[in-house]
């Protein structure tokens, strides 16, 4: 169990695979740029280790290929997840940030979805990006519920070290999508929204929870 007051820390070979999990198929790369910041991890040792228990395995493709996760790993990302929750003794901080995240994925997903589609009276088309008074508003919406996650984010990291990298892919993602850069709303794999699924998923993992139809 942590120290009072101290972050739990995750050990290095559960943060690879747990990574893996809420990512889904990614390379050892992309791995490595989510954790890296919560300490020195050997990301590419770590997955060897992994797919020789057969918990991780390697599809071959362009760029050297990505990793995922095997049923196995699945069935074992899930059971350690669960068992660190309970030393951690932190439950019911990850409630309780659950409950807040909650309140925020509705108009989450709502602004993203003006972020792609526009109503025009009845007509509802693409949104091609030509107005900027109408992407700054949505902007705007999302820079508001960023500063309502962000302490969400805070209060996950405050007991589980591991929670630590949302908060500032999160502030990142937007930062760049207000500098111009469009596809960080909603269209990369590091989009503001695409991390927010990868939060979403990690905090239902880490309760035992299954994702809403």
């Amino acid at each position: 169990m942590s120290a009072p007051g101290a972050a739990h820390r995750t050990p290095p070979d559960l943060l690879v695979l747990h990574a893996l999990r809420c990512t889904g198929v990614t390379t050892a790369e992309r791995l490595a740029g989510i954790v890296g910041d919560l300490g020195s991890v050997d990301v590419e040792g770590e997955l060897l280790t992994l797919a020789a228990q057969g918990l991780v395995a390697h599809h071959r493709g362009e760029l050297g290929g990505a990793w995922g996760l095997t049923e196995a790993g699945k069935a074992a990302d899930a059971e350690r997840i669960a068992a660190e929750l309970l030393d951690a003794d932190a439950r019911d901080d990850v409630d309780a940030a659950y409950e807040g995240f909650l309140r925020l994925n509705r108009p989450l997903l709502d602004a993203c979805s003006a972020w792609q589609l526009r109503r025009t009276g009845t007509a509802v088309e693409l949104n091609d990006h030509a107005d900027p008074v109408y992407d700054d508003t949505v902007l705007e919406r999302l820079g508001r519920l960023d500063a309502q996650v962000q302490p969400v984010c805070a209060r996950l990291s405050a007991r589980l070290q591991r929670f630590s990298h949302y908060g500032p892919r999160l502030a990142t993602a937007l930062e760049r999508a207000r500098s111009g850069e469009r596809d960080q709303v909603t269209d990369s794999l590091d989009s503001y929204h695409a991390v927010w699924f990868q939060l979403h998923e990690d905090l239902l993992v880490t309760l035992g929870l299954s994702r809403e139809p």
